[in-house]
């Protein structure tokens, strides 16, 4: 019997998946626990329009991401900071940091978590930063870092 997956299930197949499942464990299991439907003709294009909305939310937020990215590769980031003596920061500058000065500076909104940084800024100069806003949409921010 061919069924829709209404959930992941572990060894068996993943949401909105059509699987063929043995005719008792459907309607013993499957059914009862509602974890699965009929692939009946309705419940088949219920799950069609249901894919196809998924597919146009997802190419309108690449889209979108793809927007960021090229004005993240225009944009020069500097960001002030206190120094001692050979140019050294006090303290280091991280993602949040730049997601914060970016979001006032730019009115641009990445999530820190995006942002990668190998390891927290610690000296003086420009660093590109790589941000992942989609998957494979990459956008590249320059960072300068000025001393006060």
């Amino acid at each position: 019997m061919k069924v829709i997956l209404l959930d992941n299930i572990k060894g068996v197949g993943k949401k909105d998946e059509v699987i063929n499942a043995s005719d008792g464990y459907a309607r013993n299991f499957l059914f009862p626990k509602k974890l699965a439907l009929e692939a009946n003709a309705e419940n088949m294009s219920k799950l069609k329009a249901k894919q196809d909305s998924n597919q146009y939310k997802k190419s309108v937020e690449k889209e979108e991401a793809q927007k960021v990215a090229q004005k993240l590769n225009g944009i020069l980031l500097k960001i002030a900071v206190k120094t001692g003596e050979n140019g050294k920061i006090f303290g280091s500058i991280t993602a949040k940091e730049i997601a914060d000065n970016l979001k006032e500076q730019y009115k641009i909104e990445v999530d820190k978590k995006k942002i990668e940084l190998k390891e927290p800024i610690k000296t003086l100069g420009s660093f590109n930063v790589s941000i992942k806003l989609y998957e494979g949409v990459v956008g590249t921010l320059k960072v300068q870092m000025i001393g006060m």
